[in-house]
Protein backbone atom coordinates (compact mmCIF):
# COMPACT_ATOMS: atom_id res chain seq x y z
CA UNK A 1 0.00 0.00 0.00
CA UNK A 2 1.87 3.08 -0.67
CA UNK A 3 -0.49 6.87 0.41
CA UNK A 4 -1.89 8.71 -2.44
CA UNK A 5 -0.14 11.40 -1.86
CA UNK A 6 2.96 13.12 -4.23
CA UNK A 7 6.01 14.08 -2.55
CA UNK A 8 9.02 15.60 -4.52
CA UNK A 9 12.56 13.47 -4.23
CA UNK A 10 14.06 16.25 -2.51
CA UNK A 11 11.04 16.37 0.05
CA UNK A 12 11.16 13.25 0.81
CA UNK A 13 15.14 13.39 1.61
CA UNK A 14 14.99 16.01 3.98
CA UNK A 15 11.66 14.46 5.71
CA UNK A 16 14.12 11.26 5.59
CA UNK A 17 17.15 13.18 7.07
CA UNK A 18 15.43 15.35 9.85
CA UNK A 19 13.42 11.51 10.75
CA UNK A 20 16.59 9.82 10.48
CA UNK A 21 18.61 11.88 12.77
CA UNK A 22 16.18 11.99 15.51
CA UNK A 23 15.52 7.92 15.61
CA UNK A 24 19.27 7.78 15.14
CA UNK A 25 19.49 9.71 18.87
CA UNK A 26 17.01 7.01 20.13
CA UNK A 27 18.74 4.16 18.53
CA UNK A 28 22.11 5.47 20.56
CA UNK A 29 19.50 5.14 24.05
CA UNK A 30 19.57 1.72 22.97
CA UNK A 31 22.86 0.68 22.23
CA UNK A 32 23.76 2.69 25.26
CA UNK A 33 20.99 1.54 28.00
CA UNK A 34 19.76 -2.09 26.38
CA UNK A 35 23.33 -4.01 27.92
CA UNK A 36 23.00 -2.04 31.22
CA UNK A 37 19.48 -3.55 31.40
CA UNK A 38 20.38 -6.69 30.54
CA UNK A 39 23.26 -6.67 32.78
CA UNK A 40 20.79 -5.56 35.40
CA UNK A 41 18.45 -8.46 35.10
CA UNK A 42 21.27 -11.20 34.64
CA UNK A 43 22.65 -9.94 37.86
CA UNK A 44 19.36 -10.47 39.85
CA UNK A 45 18.49 -13.95 37.97
CA UNK A 46 21.66 -14.87 39.32
CA UNK A 47 21.49 -13.70 42.58
CA UNK A 48 17.90 -14.85 43.03
CA UNK A 49 19.52 -18.56 41.98
CA UNK A 50 22.21 -18.58 44.69
CA UNK A 51 19.22 -17.42 46.97
CA UNK A 52 20.65 -13.83 47.51
CA UNK A 53 18.61 -10.68 47.84
CA UNK A 54 19.03 -8.76 44.20
CA UNK A 55 19.89 -5.46 44.02
CA UNK A 56 16.98 -2.80 44.41
CA UNK A 57 15.55 -1.69 41.26
CA UNK A 58 17.26 1.38 39.41
CA UNK A 59 14.45 2.33 37.33
CA UNK A 60 16.28 1.84 34.39
CA UNK A 61 14.83 1.76 31.29
CA UNK A 62 14.82 3.68 27.82
CA UNK A 63 13.11 5.92 28.78
CA UNK A 64 14.40 6.69 32.38
CA UNK A 65 16.28 8.58 33.91
CA UNK A 66 16.78 11.28 31.37
CA UNK A 67 19.86 11.63 29.23
CA UNK A 68 23.23 12.64 31.66
CA UNK A 69 27.25 12.51 31.02
CA UNK A 70 28.24 9.10 31.75
CA UNK A 71 31.23 10.03 33.40
CA UNK A 72 30.05 13.43 35.99
CA UNK A 73 26.42 12.92 35.84
CA UNK A 74 25.26 15.65 34.44
CA UNK A 75 22.20 16.16 33.32
CA UNK A 76 21.65 16.75 29.46
CA UNK A 77 19.71 20.31 28.32
CA UNK A 78 17.44 19.98 25.72
CA UNK A 79 19.89 21.91 23.46
CA UNK A 80 22.26 19.01 24.09
CA UNK A 81 20.22 15.95 22.61
CA UNK A 82 20.00 17.89 18.95
CA UNK A 83 21.04 15.62 16.72
CA UNK A 84 24.62 15.39 15.23
CA UNK A 85 24.42 19.62 15.66
CA UNK A 86 24.91 19.46 19.64
CA UNK A 87 28.23 17.26 19.09
CA UNK A 88 29.25 19.51 16.74
CA UNK A 89 28.58 22.61 18.43
CA UNK A 90 30.27 21.06 22.02
CA UNK A 91 32.94 20.10 19.62
CA UNK A 92 32.80 16.22 21.22
CA UNK A 93 32.67 17.19 24.55
CA UNK A 94 30.69 17.55 27.91
CA UNK A 95 30.02 21.36 28.31
CA UNK A 96 30.04 20.61 32.35
CA UNK A 97 33.39 18.21 32.61
CA UNK A 98 35.28 18.67 29.23
CA UNK A 99 35.39 14.83 28.74
CA UNK A 100 35.14 13.46 25.58
CA UNK A 101 31.79 12.37 23.99
CA UNK A 102 32.00 9.12 21.83
CA UNK A 103 32.24 9.56 17.83
CA UNK A 104 29.59 6.67 17.93
CA UNK A 105 26.67 9.31 18.65
CA UNK A 106 27.00 11.35 15.54
CA UNK A 107 27.69 8.73 13.54
CA UNK A 108 24.93 6.45 14.34
CA UNK A 109 22.61 9.68 13.77
CA UNK A 110 24.23 10.63 10.37
CA UNK A 111 23.84 7.22 9.31
CA UNK A 112 20.23 6.38 10.09
CA UNK A 113 19.15 9.85 8.50
CA UNK A 114 21.39 9.12 5.37
CA UNK A 115 19.35 5.59 5.38
CA UNK A 116 16.07 6.76 6.23
CA UNK A 117 16.34 9.53 2.85
CA UNK A 118 17.51 6.75 0.83
CA UNK A 119 14.56 4.27 1.85
CA UNK A 120 12.11 6.83 1.25
CA UNK A 121 12.97 8.23 -2.11
CA UNK A 122 13.26 4.40 -2.91
CA UNK A 123 10.05 3.21 -1.42
CA UNK A 124 8.12 6.53 -0.82
CA UNK A 125 5.47 6.67 1.70
CA UNK A 126 4.63 3.09 1.82
CA UNK A 127 4.15 0.01 3.93
CA UNK A 128 7.52 -1.61 2.17
CA UNK A 129 8.96 1.46 2.94
CA UNK A 130 8.04 1.74 6.74
CA UNK A 131 8.88 -1.67 7.11
CA UNK A 132 11.91 -1.92 5.90
CA UNK A 133 13.35 1.43 7.93
CA UNK A 134 11.79 -1.24 11.00
CA UNK A 135 14.80 -3.39 9.53
CA UNK A 136 16.95 -0.93 8.82
CA UNK A 137 17.26 0.52 12.55
CA UNK A 138 16.85 -2.92 14.05
CA UNK A 139 20.59 -3.65 11.90
CA UNK A 140 22.20 -0.65 12.68
CA UNK A 141 21.23 -0.88 16.95
CA UNK A 142 22.05 -4.34 16.29
CA UNK A 143 25.45 -3.95 14.77
CA UNK A 144 26.80 -1.05 17.10
CA UNK A 145 25.58 -2.90 20.56
CA UNK A 146 27.90 -6.17 19.49
CA UNK A 147 30.86 -3.93 18.09
CA UNK A 148 30.57 -2.06 22.02
CA UNK A 149 29.74 -5.38 24.15
CA UNK A 150 29.89 -8.36 21.70
CA UNK A 151 26.08 -9.34 21.80
CA UNK A 152 23.05 -9.93 20.03
CA UNK A 153 20.09 -8.71 22.59
CA UNK A 154 16.83 -11.55 21.80
CA UNK A 155 15.10 -8.24 23.09
CA UNK A 156 15.62 -6.94 19.21
CA UNK A 157 16.68 -10.31 16.71
CA UNK A 158 13.63 -12.09 18.29
CA UNK A 159 11.05 -9.69 17.42
CA UNK A 160 12.67 -9.40 14.08
CA UNK A 161 12.58 -12.52 13.27
CA UNK A 162 9.01 -12.99 14.12
CA UNK A 163 8.20 -9.92 12.08
CA UNK A 164 9.64 -10.96 9.04
CA UNK A 165 7.56 -14.51 9.50
CA UNK A 166 4.46 -12.50 9.97
CA UNK A 167 5.09 -10.05 6.71
CA UNK A 168 5.72 -13.15 4.48
CA UNK A 169 1.96 -14.04 5.39
CA UNK A 170 0.83 -10.48 3.74
CA UNK A 171 2.86 -10.80 0.86
CA UNK A 172 5.89 -8.56 2.04
CA UNK A 173 9.56 -9.47 0.30
CA UNK A 174 8.96 -13.07 0.23
CA UNK A 175 6.73 -16.35 0.61
CA UNK A 176 5.79 -17.68 4.11
CA UNK A 177 7.66 -20.87 2.96
CA UNK A 178 11.04 -18.92 1.66
CA UNK A 179 10.53 -17.15 4.76
CA UNK A 180 9.50 -20.30 7.08
CA UNK A 181 12.56 -22.14 5.72
CA UNK A 182 15.02 -19.00 5.39
CA UNK A 183 14.91 -18.64 9.19
CA UNK A 184 15.30 -22.30 9.88
CA UNK A 185 18.62 -21.81 7.12
CA UNK A 186 20.07 -18.70 8.28
CA UNK A 187 20.48 -20.45 12.03
CA UNK A 188 20.91 -24.06 11.47
CA UNK A 189 23.92 -22.82 8.82
CA UNK A 190 25.69 -20.55 11.34
CA UNK A 191 24.77 -23.07 13.85
CA UNK A 192 26.74 -25.81 11.74
CA UNK A 193 29.88 -24.46 11.05
CA UNK A 194 30.08 -23.10 14.72
CA UNK A 195 29.42 -26.89 15.85
CA UNK A 196 32.18 -27.63 13.30
CA UNK A 197 34.50 -25.26 14.34
CA UNK A 198 33.89 -26.48 18.10
CA UNK A 199 34.41 -30.08 16.75
CA UNK A 200 38.30 -29.03 15.40
CA UNK A 201 39.25 -26.62 18.01
CA UNK A 202 37.68 -27.16 21.08
CA UNK A 203 36.45 -23.67 21.25
CA UNK A 204 33.05 -21.64 20.66
CA UNK A 205 34.16 -19.85 17.41
CA UNK A 206 30.53 -17.46 17.32
CA UNK A 207 27.75 -16.62 19.37
CA UNK A 208 23.98 -17.48 19.24
CA UNK A 209 22.82 -13.83 18.68
CA UNK A 210 24.77 -14.60 15.48
CA UNK A 211 22.25 -17.74 14.30
CA UNK A 212 19.34 -15.57 15.56
CA UNK A 213 20.35 -12.43 13.65
CA UNK A 214 20.93 -14.79 10.38
CA UNK A 215 17.75 -16.62 11.26
CA UNK A 216 15.90 -13.16 11.20
CA UNK A 217 17.67 -12.15 7.72
CA UNK A 218 16.52 -15.63 6.19
CA UNK A 219 13.13 -14.98 7.71
CA UNK A 220 12.48 -11.56 5.83
CA UNK A 221 14.45 -12.04 2.42
CA UNK A 222 13.89 -15.64 2.02
CA UNK A 223 15.85 -18.39 1.30
CA UNK A 224 17.83 -17.70 -1.58
CA UNK A 225 19.27 -14.87 -0.02
CA UNK A 226 20.99 -16.87 3.37
CA UNK A 227 23.85 -18.36 0.89
CA UNK A 228 24.86 -14.92 -0.07
CA UNK A 229 24.49 -13.20 3.08
CA UNK A 230 26.90 -15.54 5.14
CA UNK A 231 29.48 -15.31 1.83
CA UNK A 232 29.12 -11.81 1.63
CA UNK A 233 29.64 -11.12 5.39
CA UNK A 234 32.46 -13.69 5.67
CA UNK A 235 34.21 -11.56 2.95
CA UNK A 236 33.36 -8.19 4.87
CA UNK A 237 34.95 -9.69 7.88
CA UNK A 238 37.30 -11.46 6.81
CA UNK A 239 39.17 -8.22 4.61
CA UNK A 240 38.09 -5.84 7.69
CA UNK A 241 39.58 -8.05 9.98
CA UNK A 242 43.32 -8.76 8.18
CA UNK A 243 43.39 -4.49 7.60
CA UNK A 244 42.72 -4.30 11.61
CA UNK A 245 45.30 -6.96 12.49
CA UNK A 246 47.90 -5.47 9.84
CA UNK A 247 47.41 -2.06 9.80
CA UNK A 248 45.84 -1.23 13.49
CA UNK A 249 47.63 -3.94 15.26
CA UNK A 250 44.42 -5.80 16.45
CA UNK A 251 45.38 -8.95 18.44
CA UNK A 252 44.24 -12.17 16.12
CA UNK A 253 43.10 -13.92 19.63
CA UNK A 254 41.00 -11.45 20.70
CA UNK A 255 37.21 -11.84 20.37
CA UNK A 256 35.82 -10.67 16.69
CA UNK A 257 32.25 -9.63 16.24
CA UNK A 258 30.69 -11.01 13.29
CA UNK A 259 27.23 -9.82 13.67
CA UNK A 260 28.27 -6.06 12.13
CA UNK A 261 28.97 -7.53 8.95
CA UNK A 262 25.95 -9.93 9.01
CA UNK A 263 23.60 -6.87 9.45
CA UNK A 264 25.22 -4.92 6.67
CA UNK A 265 25.02 -7.90 4.27
CA UNK A 266 21.25 -8.30 5.07
CA UNK A 267 20.76 -4.38 4.22
CA UNK A 268 22.47 -4.73 1.28
CA UNK A 269 20.60 -7.95 0.29
CA UNK A 270 17.36 -6.19 1.17
CA UNK A 271 18.43 -3.64 -0.95
CA UNK A 272 20.07 -5.14 -4.29
CA UNK A 273 19.19 -9.19 -3.75
CA UNK A 274 18.30 -10.22 -7.29
CA UNK A 275 21.62 -8.08 -8.74
CA UNK A 276 23.59 -10.07 -6.19
CA UNK A 277 22.66 -13.32 -7.21
CA UNK A 278 22.92 -12.83 -11.06
CA UNK A 279 26.36 -11.68 -9.50
CA UNK A 280 26.88 -14.77 -7.58
CA UNK A 281 25.18 -16.88 -10.28
CA UNK A 282 27.81 -15.69 -13.04
CA UNK A 283 31.24 -15.95 -11.01
CA UNK A 284 30.14 -19.51 -9.93
CA UNK A 285 29.92 -20.31 -13.92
Amino acid sequence: MTLDIYLSPTLLAMIGLLLGAIIGSFLNVVVYRLPLIMRSAWSNEAKLFLGMAPDKADNLSLSTPRSHCPDCGTQLKAIHNIPVLSYCFLRGRCSHCSSLISIQYPLIELLSAFLTAYILISYGLSDKGLFCLIFTYSLIALAAIDMREQILPDQITLPLLWLGLILSFFGQWTAPSDAIIGAALGYLSLWSVMQLFKLITGKEGMGYGDFKLNAAIGAWLGWQMVPIVILLSSFLGAIIGLFAIIFLGHDRRSPFAFGPYLCLAGWVAMQWGDQLSYLFNYLSL
